[in-house]
């Protein structure tokens, strides 16, 4: 019965699927800070348009009304936190591995699902409100 639970040795395969999985990740906190840049970039924009053609303050007071500055700046550290966590979590697979005492965490996959939930809502939000 102990030898049914007794893991397997990890193979080149599994360290390669880590690194994988590791990459993955990184490209997802890339994306996640390249969108918040973007949100912050476009509201420069918007304001620098509303200057040019003579109207500053049309439906909303764009001077007071930082919402999308604040949350590119959360997106760009959700972004450098996605990337900081995926590679404790890479170093952290690579010992268990090593050790073969590998069980899987979906708690990054959790937290991540939740947070961009939560902004998506409030981008939502934003959207409704300045429509």
């Amino acid at each position: 019965m102990n030898e049914e639970l007794k893991q397997k040795a990890a193979t080149p395969n599994d360290y390669l699927a880590n690194e994988r999985t590791y990459l993955s990740w990184v490209r997802t906190g890339l994306g996640i800070m390249a969108f918040g840049f973007v949100v912050v970039k476009f509201s420069l924009f918007v304001k620098q348009i509303y200057v040019l053609i003579g109207k500053e303050h049309v439906g909303i007071d764009h001077e007071t009304n930082g919402y999308s500055g604040i949350l590119g700046i959360v997106l760009v550290g959700a972004g450098l936190c996605t990337a900081l966590f995926s590679y404790f979590s890479y170093r952290s697979n690579i010992t268990k591995l090593d050790k073969g005492d590998f069980h899987y965490s979906s708690l990054m996959i959790t937290t991540l699902t939740v947070f961009l939930s939560f902004v998506g809502i409030l981008i939502l939000l934003y959207l409704i409100k300045t429509a």
